[in-house]
């Protein structure tokens, strides 16, 4: 009996000194009980998490607005206008300026930007439907 006391009080310091260690991190992989049961704590958390929109700021929101309208004024001025220097480069220009802000406004309506050739006139379109159909005006 006396020699099972003695191997256990010099066998549970080591246990508990190996555990200890094994929790410090060091420049080698991981053991693999630790990467599985991160990957374990890792799936429970994202099931656990809930995603949280939060909602735009409305001054932000209506500046992009008014950009939005500032900028789409632009550009029929533009295309109106037969007389201006260098028209068709400041028409694309402006163009691709209003692109970027339809998608500041979709992300702002949590409308979905597909990703598409720079330019298109057809997911231009689909988001100015989207944006309308949520109650933008521009």
């Amino acid at each position: 009996m006396t020699w099972a006391l003695l191997l256990l009080c010099a066998a549970a310091p080591t246990v508990l000194l190996w555990a200890v260690w094994s929790l410090i991190p060091s420049a080698e992989e991981p053991p693999r009980w630790r990467t599985a049961l991160a990957g374990r704590l890792e799936r429970l958390a994202a099931r656990l998490r809930r995603e949280r929109r939060v909602p735009e700021d409305p001054f932000s929101t209506l500046r992009v607005q008014e950009r939005l309208g500032v900028v789409a004024n632009h550009v029929r001025r533009l295309e109106e206008d037969q007389r201006t220097f260098a028209r068709a480069e400041r028409i694309i220009a402006s163009q691709l300026a209003y692109d970027q802000l339809l998608a500041e406004a979709c992300r702002m309506a949590g409308v979905e930007v597909r990703p598409a050739a720079t330019g298109d006139p057809a997911e231009r379109f689909r988001e100015e439907v989207e944006l309308a159909s949520r109650g933008w005006t521009w």
